[in-house]
């Protein structure tokens, strides 16, 4: 399975983006993404992950996983969607969140978007629907022992 997170606004805090399952003429928009801002040297929890593709497995055991697991046990979540092998960042994950302020480096899914690029970037909204929705997309292709990577793109960044 393939994604592709497009991103297309960028402000001060955030970032904002497409996530498309699928790849070329065969994909689709699925949701809306909310990411921390880019920045030219990194700092902890306030900036987003650099563009590239990475490979989405998931990860058992944390403190995150384990609330996940029991707060969202209606669609059976076993693991956080984690992006492995991200340079200069460990445990990025894809998961709920409306704004810049929910992530640390983490992808948010949202199936609302709202640009503000002179405000800070933007936002979204709807998180939690939009990621037990990708997690039901994702988990069974993990589960069967099928590999999941996401490619991210800074081409439409304005």
């Amino acid at each position: 399975m393939n994604l592709t997170l497009y991103r297309d606004s960028k402000g001060v805090d955030s970032t904002i983006g497409r996530l498309c399952i699928g790849e070329n003429l065969n994909e689709y928009l699925f949701c809306f993404t909310v990411e921390d801002e880019q920045r030219a040297t990194k700092v902890a929890g306030k900036t987003r992950i650099p563009a590239g593709r990475y490979e989405i497995k998931l990860r058992h055991g944390s403190p995150m996983a384990n609330r996940y697991d029991n707060n969202y046990s209606d669609i059976g979540h076993a693991g956080m969607l984690w992006l492995k092998d991200v340079p200069e960042f460990e445990y990025v994950y894809m998961h709920i969140g409306n704004s810049h302020e929910n992530t640390e480096g983490c992808l948010l899914v949202n199936y609302t978007a709202y640009l503000d690029p002179a405000n800070g970037g933007g936002s979204g909204g709807r998180s939690v629907a939009a990621y037990k929705d990708l997690y039901k997309k994702i988990y069974p292709v993990l589960e069967m022992g099928e590999q999941v990577f996401i490619t991210i793109k800074d081409e439409g960044v304005r």
